[in-house]
């Protein structure tokens, strides 16, 4: 069945609330971030306190299938061996010797209770952000483990737990909750349904999509896995094609693209298809390789005609700027959810 995007319904209050549970768990970002803060903080400093008087670990390990966003963070700064590990078995090195981490926000995985239970088994020092009763906590009880509750079931939440626990232990980057979110509240209240199209970024950005092909980009680590995330959500939302990848990829799809001609018949065969639209997700990294990979893509769709929509933002921290990022792409991908209409 055909669809085509009505912008009227996305300032009609009575569409709107139609679609009001899923605006509001986007509004309320923030305030679960600062939840699992606040509920896990007494934990933290429990295992802050005990890891004072143990060495530094030979490695960590991220485990189960959440563990990339840890990677995304911990990667370059971990001043200690660092490894994402989705499979449910652990890499054979892992000992007494390693830190397990593990990100388990539903705490419902089968494949993540076993991989907790072997770090048990192997006496590695095991922390583990999760419900506190559930699949994994229970397979995860043990001497050395550290149970970081939480109950929002949110990733991004639970992460931010791991992290200001991994920071304070001297094994990561500073995460900040409150900057998190202070972030993901800004981007709240500027792309608040309440606010109309003129004045709201997400709109615009829903409208921009409705007829093209978009395809995200990000230049750095997180900034690159926030586009993944956003491509992800715009596909979900629409049933379409979206696209995320790094700039080499991008480029042949933005090369290939079909000049357009100002004067040719809009209804020819042909004419009508979907043209990319190329999103940059830009949380402003000033690293040169990245200045030059956004130069190209950006003169590639100068030169093809190709429309450009950057999202930016000004928060604080690393894990700040990719919440402020990928919140916004959340946003724009549920108002084109929305605004599509089926015939």
């Amino acid at each position: 069945m055909a669809t085509w995007f009505d912008e009227s319904r996305l300032d009609d209050e009575a569409v709107l609330e139609a679609f009001g549970l899923r605006l509001r768990s986007l509004a309320e970002s923030g305030a679960r971030v600062r939840r699992e803060s606040h509920d896990a903080a007494s934990a933290t400093a429990e295992a802050i306190a005990r890891d004072r008087t143990s060495s530094r670990p030979r490695a960590v390990i991220a485990a189960g299938p959440d563990s990339r966003l840890l990677r995304a963070v911990l990667e370059p700064r971990c001043p200690v061996p660092f490894v994402a590990w989705t499979a449910p078995a652990l890499p054979g090195w892992t000992g007494s010797l390693d830190l397990v981490v593990m990100l388990a926000p539903v705490g419902s995985d089968s494949g993540s209770a076993s991989a907790v239970a072997e770090a048990v088994r192997r006496g590695a020092q095991v922390v583990v952000a999760c419900p506190p009763t559930s699949l994994v906590a229970e397979h995860a009880a043990g001497r050395y483990t550290t149970i970081l509750p939480t109950v929002t079931g949110d990733q991004l939440a639970t992460a931010v737990v791991m992290l200001d626990y991994l920071e304070q232990v001297g094994l990561g980057p500073r995460a900040d909750a409150e900057s998190v979110a202070t972030a993901l509240d800004e981007v709240a209240l500027s792309c608040s349904p309440h606010r109309d199209l003129a004045v709201n970024p997400a709109k615009m950005l829903a409208i921009a999509l409705a007829d093209t092909t978009p395809i995200v980009w990000g230049g750095s680590v997180l900034a690159a896995r926030a586009a993944r995330r956003v491509a992800e959500s715009m596909r979900r939302a629409s049933g379409r094609s979206a696209l995320a990848a790094d700039a080499d990829h991008l480029l042949p799809l933005i090369e290939a693209t079909r000049q357009r001609d100002v004067f040719e018949d809009p209804f020819a065969e042909g004419v009508g298809e979907r043209r990319p639209l190329l999103v940059v997700l830009d949380d402003g990294a000033e690293d040169p390789a990245v200045r030059e990979q956004r130069g190209r893509l950006h003169a590639a769709a100068a030169e093809r005609g190709v429309r450009t929509e950057t999202l930016t933002t000004d928060a604080t921290t690393e894990v700040a700027r990719y919440a402020s990022l990928m919140l916004q792409g959340l946003y724009a991908a549920e108002y084109l959810r929305v605004g599509l209409v089926d015939e």
